[in-house]
């Protein structure tokens, strides 16, 4: 039997350095908020020992925080407003729901989980998603209580980059001048937002004591979209996938990118056909995305038999998981911070 294994990332993107404090405080909260839901149920304590339920829950406490670019504190579209997209998978009989342009509720995730286990379909959108939220418990909120100071910020640096003639979407990190490659991580003459519009999706990936593999995938887009925009986080293959023969993976970056190479896919192919640990799959089709086709992005993978992979060619990424009572997580390149693993009281 394996081991449980929860593994959460916070996005990959040119995340400035006074964000790195807000993202690792929501990485640790968001693993004691689902760590306990992996461990097995003892007597009538927390637990139960289901990735699902721990991998739902991880997400949701980064849709409540607005340092993730996820339900609060989303990105805006062109209007001014959050559309949302999620996904959740179990690897078992490959069960997903994929929800997309949801708007004024909360969680996207939960949508996606009540898509995949009481409905007959995969993929919704739009009036449907809303209609699904409302219909099975979401609240419905205020037109707007979504939208934080800093999404606006970014918004009005995003338009007024493009109203002097610069293209914000790959800035620094990606694509400079339409197709003029840049090397990744190397800054180039085009100054990029504060907070980079392309990617800080949230995702987690788990698997649990039955073998049981489950990933899910959480985003507000990217800044400046078109109303009605769809990325990468809802498709499965690109944003999520999760086979319990192989692993699960969830995806964050240029979500046009993502989609172009079927980045989840490819890496679990790698892991599947090329004999690769999770780590080398990550590391290798990250790399080769980003090589032919110039956006930068990052995932998470765990492995059917529970080994870890985290990769990027994005400026940082943020991660961590808990292994042995510790807690390991980090941002930038391969610096790894650990500190004792406490739960919430």
């Amino acid at each position: 039997m394996p081991r449980p294994m929860l593994l959460i990332h916070g996005g990959a993107g040119d995340i400035p350095d006074s964000r790195i404090i807000g993202k690792f405080l929501g990485i640790k909260q968001a693993l004691r908020s689902a760590w306990h839901l992996l461990q097995p149920k003892e007597n009538d304590g927390p637990g139960g020992g289901s990735a699902l339920d721990a991998v739902e829950a991880a997400v949701r406490s980064m849709e409540l925080d607005e340092n993730f670019n996820a339900g609060y504190g989303s990105c805006l579209n062109t209007n001014g407003q959050v559309e949302m997209e999620a996904s959740l998978m179990e690897g078992s009989d490959l069960r997903a729901g994929c929800i997309t342009l949801l708007r004024d509720v909360m969680h996207p995730i939960t949508v996606a989980r009540r898509l995949m286990e009481k409905q007959r379909h995969t993929f919704i959108g739009g009036d449907a998603a809303q209609e699904l939220a409302l219909a099975t418990g979401s609240e419905r909120l205020q037109p707007g209580a979504l939208v934080t100071d800093g999404a606006r910020y970014t918004l009005k640096e995003f338009q007024e980059q493009l109203a002097q003639g610069k293209d914000p979407f790959f800035a620094r990190t990606e694509l400079a001048g339409g197709e003029e490659k840049t090397p990744v991580r190397e800054p180039v003459s085009v100054p990029a937002p504060k907070t980079d519009p392309s990617g800080e999706t949230v995702g987690a990936v788990a698997i649990d004591a039955q073998g049981l593999i489950v990933a899910g995938t959480s985003t507000g887009g990217i800044t400046g979209k078109w109303p009605g925009r769809i990325g990468d986080t809802p498709i499965l293959g690109s944003g999520t996938y999760a086979d319990n023969g192989r692993g699960g993976v969830s995806t964050t970056g240029h979500g046009e990118t993502i989609m172009r190479y079927n980045l989840a896919q490819r890496i679990l192919a790698a892991i599947e056909y090329k004999g690769l640990s999770a780590q080398e799959a990550v590391d290798q089709e990250c790399r080769e995305m980003t090589k032919r086709l110039g956006g930068t992005g990052g995932a998470i993978v765990v492995g059917h038999n529970g080994d870890l992979g985290i990769g990027f060619t994005s400026q940082r990424m943020a991660w961590g998981y808990v292994q042995d009572g510790t807690i390991f997580y980090g941002i930038e390149g391969k610096v790894v911070h650990q500190e004792p693993f406490e739960l919430q009281a």
